[in-house]
C-alpha cells in the first residue's frame, strides 16, 4: 500500500505542478484570464486532495483507498488519450503502465484484506 501511496501523491503533485504552470501562463491563452484561473485552482484542488489520498495511503489510512481506485479507473481515458489522439505514445504509455500497476496494487488481495482490517490481531479468523 505505501508503494500505492507514493504513486498516487506523485500523481497529485503533477496535476499541482500543471495547476501553477496554467495560472503563470494564464494572460497569455486566448480565453479571459478568469478562465484560466479557475481551472488552474481546479486542478489545484484536486491535485491536493490526490496527494492527501497518497499520503493516507503511506501512513496506513485505510478510508484513501477507494478514492485512489477511483482515481486511477478516471485516468485510464487520459492515458487512451494521450496514446490515440494525442499520438503521444511515450508519456501515454509511460502514464500507462503507473496507472495500471497502481491500480493493480491498489486491488490486490493483499491491500483488499488491509482495508477491512484483516491483518489486525484482533481479526476474525486469527
Amino acid at each position: 500500500m505505501r508503494l500505492a501511496g507514493v504513486s498516487v501523491a506523485l500523481q497529485g503533485l503533477a496535476a499541482v505542478v500543471f495547476a501553477v504552470l496554467l495560472a503563470l501562463r494564464a494572460g497569455s491563452a486566448d480565453l479571459p484570464v478568469d478562465f484560466v484561473l479557475g481551472e488552474s485552482a481546479y486542478f489545484a484542488v484536486i491535485g491536493l486532495a490526490l496527494v492527501a489520498v497518497g499520503v493516507g495511503l503511506v501512513t496506513g489510512r485505510r478510508w484513501a483507498r477507494t478514492p485512489a481506485i477511483v482515481t486511477q479507473l478516471l485516468l485510464l481515458p487520459v492515458v487512451y488519450s494521450l496514446i490515440g489522439p494525442s499520438r503521444q505514445l511515450v508519456l501515454g504509455i509511460g502514464t500507462g503502465v503507473l496507472v495500471v500497476a497502481t491500480f493493480l496494487l491498489l486491488i490486490s488481495e493483499r491491500s483488499r484484506g488491509w482495508s477491512m482490517g484483516l491483518d489486525l490481531p484482533d481479526a476474525p479468523g486469527r
